[in-house]
């Protein structure tokens, strides 16, 4: 494309609505559309994160928590470093 380009992961499983007039969401893809976005080329990636999804004032259906990103940070950097771009 010639421009940078970033994919938002988190909300890209959003569900807009869907939990009683509040957004609710698929975390269970944020992984795997992250790293297909890694592999596809993309220059960043957007992420909600949350100490306790659960619990956060917004977007908590579809964030990840510290543990989660941890474990896309680590599979992430593998798969840029198979592709020789880190």
């Amino acid at each position: 494309l010639g421009v940078p380009v970033c994919f938002d992961a988190t909300h890209s499983v959003q569900l807009p609505s869907a939990a009683e007039g509040t957004t609710g969401g698929q975390r269970e893809f944020v992984r795997p559309l992250a790293r297909a976005a890694v592999a596809a080329g993309v220059d960043a990636l957007f992420l909600e994160v949350h100490e306790d999804p659960s619990k956060a004032l917004c977007d908590g259906p579809n964030s990840l928590d510290f543990a989660e990103l941890d474990l896309l940070l680590g599979e992430v950097t593998a798969i840029r470093r198979a592709l020789g771009a880190g």
